[in-house]
This record gives structure tokens, C-alpha cells and sequence, in this order.
């Protein structure tokens, strides 16, 4: 009589153990280059929040406690009194949809432009396209103080019908700081794209071209889809830049009513007296929109740039 032989599976240089005779594996500790990384990030985190959140603590308290106090003092009342006297007496309604008028457009026409230039510069050869690019991004790299003389000047120079603005004019109109942001801000984002637009393959054109579609159908319903990550991420960046720009919104705007919410924040300081109280409130209620349209578009902002591309 034979001897039973074993019948489990064989591996590679010995038999496998069955898996209830597997002892499970101790978990490996953290290496000390991860852990030293994980403090850093911490300890970076905190300082970025650092500002935010004494500010959000500061709007907790009523000005009295912190004048027989100090800012840097805990206990006293705490209440949302601040927020809602910032919102009524700064009329902060008004001054969002000044902002949206000046933000929206600027941001949609910003995009449009600077997705038009990146298309040709990167999916056609010639002799100037280097040098177009250049020509656009050069733009962001003149400081903007530089320009406010000669660029104020000419503001009240251009008229405009009375139906685009009250004054007559470019300057102290929604128009003048629209303009002025899409200068500005074009070539960066003509260059951010310029440089996605290379990476989708061109055999992608050849074949829609080999098909019949124009230049426009290309641009609009081949190349744009793929740059919806880009798109977002450029989206996020320049709706902050804009919405939170204070230095053309009081320079060409002379009219207080039509200023955006930044420059509205100066009706909440007096001549004597400031209430940082009040300002803290009135800050963070205006930092509200940039926080929505950042986790609106965080998953396309975050994503890899090539998810377009993947998924058609």
C-alpha cells in the first residue's frame, strides 16, 4: 500500500500552506521618513489656518471684550452679533453682485480668449507662434503699478454710450475693470493650456480632419472636452484672483456704490475708530465665495490632467 501523497497546490520552491495555517503578517511600522513628512504637513496646515481661525475667534467676540481684554485673551461673551451687523451695516448684498458682474464675465471671457490662442499656438506650426505666446504671457510679468498712470489717463479718454456706463466713459465703469482683468490674465492661462494642448495627441486632429471637421469643430468639440481638468483648475485660480482683487477695484472705480466687495470693506473702518471686530466678520463672510467655488470644482481641480484624454 502506497503512501497518500499531498495534494495541496505547489508553489515555486515549496508547497503553499493552506490559508488558515497562514500566520497573519505584523503590521510594518511607519518609517521614520513618512512620520517626519506627516508632522510636516501637519505643522504647515496649521500654520495656514493660523490666521483663518484667530480671525473666525475674533468675530466671536464683541469689541468691548477684546478692548478690556486684548485680542489675545480667552473668555468673555461669544456670539454672531459681528456677522450679522457686518451683512446690514457694510450692505454686503449690493456689493456681491458688484462682484459677480465684474467676476463672471472676466472669468468666462478670460477662458474663451486664452483657450483660442493656446488651440492655435499648440495644434499649428508656424514661424511666430513661439513669439505669440511670449507676446501674452509677457503681460503678467509687468508690474501693474507700472501702467496705472498712462492706463488710468486713457480710461477717461475712451467714451462709452451711456447704456454701458453711467459716467460716459471707461473709467468708473463694470466694463474698465472687466477689460483690465482679461488683459491681465489671458496669457497665463494661455500658457497653462498651450502647454496641456501639446500633450493630446495630434493624431486626434488628423483624424477629425481626415473626417471633414473644420478648425472650429476641432477647437469646440475635440480639443475643449479634453480640457475640462484644466479648465477647472484655471477656473478656481482666476475666480479668486479676480473676485479678490482690491487694487483696480479702487483705482477705476471712483463710484463707492459700484465698487466689488473687496473695496467694500473700507465702509467698515471710520475715520478714529476701527472695529477689527466687525472687520473679521465682514471678512470672512466675503471669503465665502472662493471657498464654494473651490469644493464645487475640487474634483476637477485635483485630478490628473490627463483624465479628459482617458475617458473621451
Amino acid at each position: 500500500m502506497t503512501a497518500a501523497t499531498d495534494r495541496r497546490p505547489m508553489t515555486k520552491g515549496r508547497l503553499a500552506q493552506p490559508a488558515a495555517d497562514r500566520a497573519p503578517q505584523a503590521a510594518r511600522p511607519p518609517r521614520a521618513a513618512r512620520m517626519l513628512l506627516h508632522v510636516f504637513l501637519l505643522g504647515t496646515s496649521l500654520i495656514w489656518l493660523a490666521p483663518l481661525l484667530y480671525a473666525f475667534y475674533t468675530a466671536l467676540r464683541p469689541y468691548a471684550d477684546t478692548a478690556k481684554h486684548g485680542y489675545v485673551s480667552v473668555g468673555g461673551h461669544y456670539g454672531f452679533e459681528n456677522f450679522s451687523t457686518a451683512w446690514t451695516q457694510a450692505d454686503l448684498p449690493k456689493y456681491f453682485w458688484n462682484s459677480m458682474i465684474i467676476t463672471a464675465p472676466a472669468l468666462v471671457i478670460t477662458l474663451a480668449l486664452a483657450s483660442m490662442v493656446a488651440f492655435v499656438v499648440a495644434r499649428y506650426d508656424f514661424r511666430i507662434n513661439i513669439a505669440l505666446l511670449m507676446i501674452f504671457t509677457a503681460g503678467n510679468l509687468l508690474p501693474q503699478q507700472a501702467i496705472i498712470t498712462p492706463l488710468y489717463k486713457l480710461y477717461q479718454l475712451i467714451p462709452l454710450p451711456d447704456w454701458l456706463a453711467a459716467s460716459g466713459k471707461l473709467d468708473d465703469s463694470f466694463i474698465g475693470l472687466i477689460l483690465i482683468h482679461v488683459a491681465f490674465q489671458t496669457g497665463f492661462c494661455a500658457f497653462v493650456l498651450s502647454n496641456y494642448m501639446r500633450t493630446i495627441p495630434a493624431e486626434l486632429g488628423e483624424a477629425a480632419l481626415v473626417d471633414g471637421a473644420s478648425a472650429w469643430r476641432q477647437y469646440w468639440q475635440i480639443v475643449l472636452p479634453l480640457c475640462r481638468p484644466v479648465l477647472a483648475a484655471l477656473a478656481t485660480l482666476e475666480f479668486t484672483w479676480i473676485y479678490n482683487d482690491f487694487f483696480w477695484a479702487t483705482v477705476l472705480m471712483q463710484t463707492g456704490d459700484n465698487r466689488p466687495i473687496t473695496a467694500a470693506l473700507n465702509n467698515l473702518t471710520g475715520e478714529f475708530f476701527v472695529n477689527n471686530n466687525l472687520i473679521s466678520a465682514a471678512a470672512l463672510i466675503v471669503a465665502i465665495p472662493t471657498l464654494v467655488v473651490f469644493f464645487a470644482l475640487q474634483k476637477q481641480f485635483v485630478s490628473g490632467l490627463t483624465l479628459g484624454a482617458n475617458k473621451g
